[in-house]
């Protein structure tokens, strides 16, 4: 599983207005630039985070983009979910009749606790963490 560029630069994004501060507005223009993201996609991006109540955009002299809440209550599941839809590794996941094993697939079972897995993960990490450079890898066993 991949997610999309798109869903890797809105991630960028959010992390980047997250840095400068809850209650600071960045233009598009200066948010492609410093992360590296074509002006072009970024205002598609922005249009999706901005539907799904994540960011806030205004424009004129003063305007531009800012968090729409707090980095904290901000999860990397919902920055990619905005973009890419809901996460899903196999399609099995979502619709056991998917599969033409149905209830004798053994591989379901790691499908799904692997999915569940991921998404908790992803809810559970938001953007303040990463704000301060704070966010620390789950260990290796």
């Amino acid at each position: 599983m991949q997610i999309t560029r798109q869903a890797d630069y809105a991630v960028r994004a959010v992390l980047y207005l997250a840095k400068i501060g809850e209650d600071r507005r960045a233009a598009t223009s200066q948010i492609a630039q410093e992360q590296q993201i074509p002006p072009s996609f970024l205002a598609k991006i922005v249009s999706q985070l901005s539907v799904a109540g994540l960011l806030q955009t205004s424009r004129g002299a003063r305007g531009g983009v800012s968090l729409a809440r707090s980095p904290e209550d901000i999860s990397v599941l919902e920055v990619v979910e905005a973009i890419d839809g809901p996460i899903l590794l196999n399609e099995c996941v979502a619709n056991q009749g998917a599969c033409t094993f149905g209830d004798t697939c053994s591989m379901r079972p790691l499908w799904c606790d692997t999915q569940a897995e991921l998404v908790s993960r992803l809810k559970a990490t938001t953007f303040d963490q990463f704000a301060g450079n704070g966010y620390k890898a789950a260990s290796k066993n």
